[in-house]
């Protein structure tokens, strides 16, 4: 089995901070979007030059959104056939254009 490089203790400190603001990026993203401060076509056009973005989960986006949650945004990926496991960055052009006609549907038929 490969071993991972041995980092020097800069090189692991600076690993770490990119790594937090990894998460705190995606962390802000989602947040924005549950509020409502963002919709999921502008968070779908910036994943395409923010590197956090392209890199989450799009089971995670999903449940981030006004009224779904884990189980709900697993039953939307299963319908769309889409995998569970499938990253922003990794959507194709159809997966993307039957995402957001589903979930632009869903908004507009809730009250």
């Amino acid at each position: 089995m490969p071993q991972a490089p041995a980092l020097s203790a800069e090189q692991r400190a600076q690993a770490l901070r990119q790594a937090a603001a990894v998460r705190a990026d995606r962390s802000q993203a989602k947040a924005e979007l549950k509020a409502g401060k963002l919709s999921l076509t502008a968070l779908l056009d910036r994943a395409a030059s923010e590197q956090a973005l392209a890199s989450m989960r799009v089971s995670a986006l999903l449940a981030a959104l006004p009224g779904y949650g884990k189980v709900r945004a697993a039953a939307l990926l299963d319908e769309l056939g889409i995998a569970s496991t499938r990253r922003v960055r990794g959507l194709g052009a159809r997966q993307r254009a039957a995402l957001l006609a589903r979930v632009e549907q869903a908004a507009q038929s809730q009250p």
